[in-house]
């Protein structure tokens, strides 16, 4: 299975220029476009001029932080997907940047590879523009959102409601591993009657389907931590959608 391709604007936000020009260089080269900022207030200006596709944001800039660019960013009706970047692993700096609107959090130092996958979800959840943002593919798999159906390789996959949600969050986080917990509480919610064990179950229910005739698997356990879901087409794609 080869890499995807990424695609996509980026904008940069971090005070530090080595890590603008690292993480700029290092993205460029992974197929995005990418703008810089070197603070909050540059960033929100940017963003009113042209909002780009997602944005990388460091929370801690002198000028304006960035759990006040996010906050601004929302009160002002802008839903565009916000990454947090911060030096420091902990649960309130965490809980903040989401409860300010950020759709995902790294802890640095991390992988450029690492970022380049959780960007890839973020876009895959909110496409870039002149996209169908209705319509997820991974390989030969197709689930088109709006009517929530499914084909695989053409062909109609039947799933209930909540198959097709579990399998629309792994297919919208390709690569990604996503833990039982996570899984539940994108799916099912805050529903405390549902236990992690319902995760296995459903996930056992997409495999029977989508491995039906002999189909290569894509969703995948990672033990001790959850499952995944890859690219399972190999040889029998004609072109990589």
């Amino acid at each position: 299975m080869g890499a995807e391709p990424s695609s996509g604007r980026v904008l940069l936000v971090d005070d530090d220029a080595a890590i603008r020009r690292s993480l700029a260089r290092g993205l460029r080269l992974k197929g995005f476009a990418v703008e810089v900022a070197e603070g909050g207030r540059s960033a929100l200006a940017k963003t009113a001029a042209q909002t780009p596709d997602v944005m990388v944001l460091d929370i801690s800039m002198p000028d304006l932080d960035g759990i006040a660019v996010c906050r601004r960013l929302r009160t002002d009706g802008n839903d565009i997907p916000v990454l947090m970047l911060s030096a420091l692993d902990e649960v309130p700096d965490r809980v903040a940047g989401l409860q300010a609107g950020a759709d995902d959090y790294l802890v640095k130092p991390f992988a450029l590879d690492e970022l380049v996958l959780r960007l890839q979800a973020l876009l895959r959840r909110r496409p870039p523009a002149g996209t169908d943002a209705d319509v997820v593919r991974v390989g030969g798999l197709v689930l088109d959102v709006a009517a929530r159906t499914v084909s695989l390789h053409g062909g109609p996959v039947e799933l209930t409601r909540r198959e097709f949600e579990l399998l629309e969050v792994l297919a919208r986080n390709t690569g990604l591993v996503l833990t039982r917990d996570q899984l539940l509480e994108r799916v099912w919610g805050h529903d405390f009657e549902v236990r992690t064990d319902a995760v296995d179950t459903f996930v056992s229910y997409l495999r029977r389907k989508l491995e039906a005739g002999g189909q290569p698997r894509v969703i995948h356990t990672v033990r001790g931590v959850g499952f995944v879901l890859r690219d399972g087409d190999g040889g029998r794609r004609e072109g990589r959608l």
